[in-house]
């Protein structure tokens, strides 16, 4: 009972206290990045509350806009299905398409088959590379965004000289239509455009950022008069507000997966947690490098070892290591006893001979004993132990 104690308490198995102080520090740091993940959702979801509504009163609303415009007779009437805003498409009517990359390709189809022949003028924001080829063909969205937000007009569009200096960087886009306005450019990509129908009656405009249209940056720069001029051309202004819940012209080519309708930031987000992941995985792992040895911390008994050696060849039923361990031995501290040298006290021709000479005994027995097949059980195994000890015993007799 006592050894079976002091194997117990000297086991290489780390214990759940150990295991505890070797990762408290790493979930701690996951549960603080858990902690802060959280805060900033909240924060930023109570921030973006009824973004570019223009119901909304919030930092990122656009009621301010939409009580300018009222001011100077222009309506604002917020639709929010795909039928609603292209009933409302017409001559007198100025169409704001808020976020158009949340429309499927065949809701894109349908809307631009809409306004194409209704004479007005479209507003699309912040339309990305999803949307802005079938809303408004012959443009392209540039993969890179605008590194500035605020940027001067450089373009003959009276309504943007008139504006001067906005904030309009964010999508920046290029175009194959010669009679095009490309406004604020950044790095020679417009980041307005304003594209006329084959008639001139009507026109659409690319915007690429929203920033003009928000509360909370509607009083800077020329932000405001570019926002009332290009809202407010048309008496009517129809703010369409795309949801992903909306089901209207929608075919089997628009289905979408899970992963489609995750804002790009949380998978950056997940594949970022992954690589930490990896990295602490890493950090922590065994090292697989050769053998240093050491100083052990405390001093063991030859008996603990070999009593803990047999725990583990009898676990495994490994009665032939055993034997073999048990039966070199006996012939490693036999050999110099009789004037044979240890390099061959392996060796059965060079060993017997002297043992048996020595002993005057038969030379069968011993090679049975010495050299002999493994046992077939415990109590085998044990004789054996039993035999090896007393020939060592009879030789070392004087």
């Amino acid at each position: 009972m006592t050894t079976e104690a002091t194997l117990t308490s000297t086991s290489a198995s780390p214990t759940a206290r150990q295991v505890w102080t070797r990762a408290r520090g790493i979930a701690l740091a996951l549960a603080v990045l858990l902690a802060g993940a959280i805060a900033v959702a909240v924060i930023r979801s109570d921030a973006r509350h009824g973004e570019l509504d223009p119901r909304s009163a919030d930092p990122y609303g656009s009621r301010a806009v939409a009580e300018l415009l009222a001011d100077r007779g222009v309506d604002t009437r917020v639709v929010t299905t795909l039928d609603e805003a292209a009933a409302a498409a017409g001559p007198d009517t100025t169409l704001l398409v808020a976020v158009p990359d949340l429309l499927t390709p065949s809701q894109q189809t349908r809307l631009r088959n809409a306004f194409a022949e209704s004479h007005g003028r479209t507003v699309l924001v912040a339309s990305g590379s999803a949307s802005i080829e079938r809303l408004a063909p012959g443009v392209t969205a540039d993969p890179a965004t605008s590194l500035d937000s605020t940027l001067a007009p450089d373009c003959a569009l009276p309504a943007a000289r008139r504006a001067g200096t906005a904030d309009t960087g964010g999508v920046r886009y290029s175009t194959t239509h010669l009679g095009a306005d490309a406004c604020y450019p950044s790095e020679r990509l417009a980041t307005l455009l304003r594209i006329p129908d084959q008639r001139g009656d009507g026109d659409t405009i690319a915007l690429g950022a929203p920033d003009i249209l928000l509360n909370d940056r509607l009083d800077e720069h020329g932000n405001a008069s570019l926002a009332l001029q290009l809202l407010g051309s048309r008496p009517h202004l129809v703010w369409y507000l795309p949801s992903l819940s909306d089901t209207s012209a929608t075919g089997p080519d628009d289905e979408r997966s899970f992963f489609d309708l995750l804002p790009s930031g949380w998978l950056w987000g997940t594949l970022q947690l992954f690589i930490a992941a990896a990295l602490a995985a890493l950090w922590r792992a065994r090292r697989l490098g050769p053998l240093v040895p050491e100083k052990l911390p405390v001093a063991i008994r030859a008996s603990e070892t070999a009593e803990g050696r047999a725990r583990l060849y009898r676990k495994t039923d490994a009665r032939d290591r055993a034997a073999n361990a048990l039966r070199a031995t006996t012939r490693t501290r036999l050999a110099p006893l009789v004037g044979v040298p240890v390099t061959q006290a392996h060796a059965p021709e060079a060993l017997l001979p002297a043992l048996s000479a020595h002993l005057h005994g038969d030379g069968q027995d011993l090679h049975a004993l010495l050299f002999g097949p493994p046992p077939s059980d415990d109590a085998a195994l044990i004789a054996l132990a039993d035999r090896l000890d007393a020939l060592e015993r009879e030789v070392r007799r004087p």
